[in-house]
């Protein structure tokens, strides 16, 4: 009976551990969230689950959601950009130069993009293609086998901290008034202070006339 229980704890364990390894190998986008109106880094990692080399990788960019602009180089990659007819890019294809990434390797491709002002979650669609021809698309619902990597994104609290373009961070107009506010009772302080030794220099003068 015990070494039964024990053959039925181990094959559960074993499975356990394969359907973790299977989730863990999705093609996903970080960060996994965001906020309004941000400029953000994101970064998509690919890794490859089957024999052959990871040869392209293709992403598309939801407009609603996000507006990309500017990609980092990846040695041993090229990127093509594609855009709609207003010239706003709406995906990105890289492709190897050289091997590609093996069956023990994984990648890290990024780009930078503003988050939209009333964007509440970023759906990211990817299409892996490896040597052999074939393609894993990316594109499905959260829990499927193939879900699509999603980015939820925050509302930005009223006043709150931003980042642009260059990755700077900007104060909102409601945080530079309350620092504003902040200094003021400084100030106050420091005139009482003022005031206080005038006060007794003069107090001190009359004492001695």
């Amino acid at each position: 009976m015990f070494k039964k229980l024990l053959m039925n704890l181990s094959l559960l364990l074993i499975v356990s551990m394969l359907v973790a390894g299977i989730a863990s190998a999705h093609v996903t986008v970080y960060p996994k969230e965001t906020t309004q109106g941000n400029y953000e880094v994101f970064t998509v990692r690919v890794p490859t689950e089957k024999d052959v080399p990871t040869v392209k990788v293709e992403v598309k960019f939801p407009l609603d959601a996000v507006a990309v602009s500017r990609f980092e180089p990846k040695e041993g990659w090229k990127y093509d950009i594609a855009k709609d007819a207003a010239g706003k890019i709406t995906g990105v294809t890289w492709t190897a130069t050289g091997n590609g990434l093996a069956s023990t390797e994984f990648g890290d491709f990024s780009f930078q993009g503003k988050v939209a002002d009333a964007a509440t979650q970023i759906v990211w669609k990817a299409y892996q293609t490896y040597k052999d021809g074939s393609v894993v698309e990316w594109v499905g619902a959260n829990g499927s086998d193939k879900p699509a990597s999603v980015t939820t994104v925050k509302a930005k609290a009223e006043g709150a901290a931003t980042t642009d373009s260059h990755g700077n961070v900007t104060a909102g107009a409601g945080a530079a008034s309350g620092a504003s506010e902040s200094k003021t009772p400084l100030i106050l302080s420091i005139v009482a202070v003022v005031l206080g030794a005038l006060a007794l220099v003069v107090a001190l003068v009359r004492k001695r006339s």
